[in-house]
């Protein structure tokens, strides 16, 4: 498993089902898949998740669910890589180009949070299926970047957060 196959993975889902069922069906594709890929695919997801482990994106996260733990920084990420390769991408160059997608202006509209916890253990929902048991624990590492000193100020700080990211800032107030 790379990271080429784990985005056609997710897009294959995409085109499947509704935004909301996309980690379900991306576990069910990779269920069918050989149990060394299950198990490979785990490491790419959080490979993914340590490249989106940014404080401009966690800003951004902040502003479009009104707050955000480290949890729920976790969620936000699970439920951007739902959104496919090209939004990951996007939004991990420029957090702030978020303010154009969809699904983060119909949040704004609606007062809804974006997040998908499901979409953090699509590898071991897979593996599971696919095998009755749990994933290995020895399947995968963790290793997030240190966080950008430069963005180490209060989220809270509408002028400072105006000023980095300014379209998300208009969208949401």
């Amino acid at each position: 498993m790379d990271k080429q196959t784990f985005w056609k993975l997710i897009e294959t889902a995409r085109e499947q089902v509704e935004a909301d069922q996309v980690a379900e069906r991306a576990a069910m594709l990779l269920s069918a898949l050989p149990v060394t890929e299950v198990a490979a695919a785990q490491q790419v997801l959080w490979d993914l998740l340590a490249e989106s482990y940014s404080s401009p994106l966690w800003a951004a996260a902040y502003l479009i669910n009104g707050g955000c733990s480290d949890d729920g920084f976790d969620y936000f990420r699970g439920w951007l890589l739902t959104q496919g390769r090209e939004v990951f991408e996007a939004a991990l160059a420029d957090p702030d180009s978020l303010a154009a997608h969809p699904a983060v202006r119909e949040a704004a509209e609606e007062g809804l949070e974006l997040w998908d916890e499901e979409a953090l253990s699509i590898a071991w929902s897979a593996y599971e299926a696919a095998t009755g048991h749990p994933l290995p624990a020895d399947s995968f590492t963790i290793s997030y970047p240190p966080l950008d000193p430069a963005w180490d100020f209060d989220f809270d700080d509408a002028a400072e957060t105006a000023r980095r990211l300014p379209r998300l800032t208009a969208l949401l107030g």
